[in-house]
């Protein structure tokens, strides 16, 4: 059995939206990695807390710890702590068990009003999560657990796709039906508050986020973020991490589906 743990980066509103790009990141494990990599989040938390004085119980969320949003403003950390601790956040997951995809929706290339942002990431990601578990084993099985924000809108598109999946053809530019079989369950919801995976998973989608701005639309990052992080840094961030994540979802050097074409 494998358990995902789903979060995003960005809006997935269309044609209105607030933000140019939607990324959705799941990371995955076995269950019989999961106490393992649990128990290296829970000492890396522990030793952020000896170290800068970052409580354990905050939730880590990336975007409002580099744009220094409430609670994090609080600790008074310099511009070189943040993105050690970034690069450090990055360190440890390059040594957890787990795999990532990473799916971007670039709304530059949406050509008609009718687009569900959402189920379109969402589909193309849990085809990829069902490839790699397939690959592995044909017994093997999935579940989703993500945060409670869009929780009812992901039933709906995972019951959908459970049923009748059609994905772009890597032959032509039709469609080919492909369901899902190896998901078992509703996406399950759980705070992101309480889970250090949704955060991790949340820390890889910013990074995506930041790296997508740059290279698929060519767009600066906010001031914010560079005080902190300087082009390079994510690609950087990136190659820390390149084990895990999941290269033959996409050309894209570091495994994005980026959509649409």
């Amino acid at each position: 059995m494998y358990i995902s743990y789903f979060d995003e980066a960005g809006d997935d509103g269309y044609p209105k939206y607030s933000s140019d790009l939607f990324v959705l990141t799941s990371i995955y494990m076995h269950h019989n990695d999961w106490k393992t990599n649990y128990e290296k989040v829970e000492n890396f938390r522990k030793q952020l807390k000896i170290d800068y004085n970052f409580p354990v119980k905050y939730e880590f969320h990336t975007k409002d710890f580099l744009t220094d949003k409430n609670p994090y403003r609080e600790l008074n950390l310099t511009y070189d702590q943040k993105r050690e601790i970034i690069f450090n956040y990055f360190n440890l997951i390059s040594i957890m068990d787990l795999n990532i995809i990473n799916v971007v929706i670039n709304k530059h290339n949406i050509k008609t009003e009718i687009y569900d942002v959402l189920e379109n990431a969402m589909k193309y990601n849990i085809q990829r999560i069902e490839n790699d578990v397939k690959s592995k084993s044909i017994d093997n099985k999935f579940i989703i657990i993500t945060d409670e924000g869009r929780i009812k809108k992901m039933t709906s598109i995972t019951r959908k796709i459970q049923k009748f999946n059609f994905i772009p053809s890597k032959y032509n530019t039709g469609l080919i039906r492909n369901d899902i079989e190896k998901l078992i369950e509703d996406p399950l919801p759980k705070k992101s508050t309480e889970s250090y995976f949704i955060q991790v998973s949340d820390a890889v989608s910013y990074i995506i986020y930041l790296y997508s701005l740059k290279c698929f639309i060519k767009k600066d990052w906010a001031n914010r973020v560079t005080n902190i992080l300087k082009h390079g840094d994510d690609e950087e961030l990136l190659t820390k991490i390149e084990s895990n994540l999941n290269l033959k979802a996409s050309s894209n050097r570091y495994g994005i589906v980026h959509y649409p074409k």
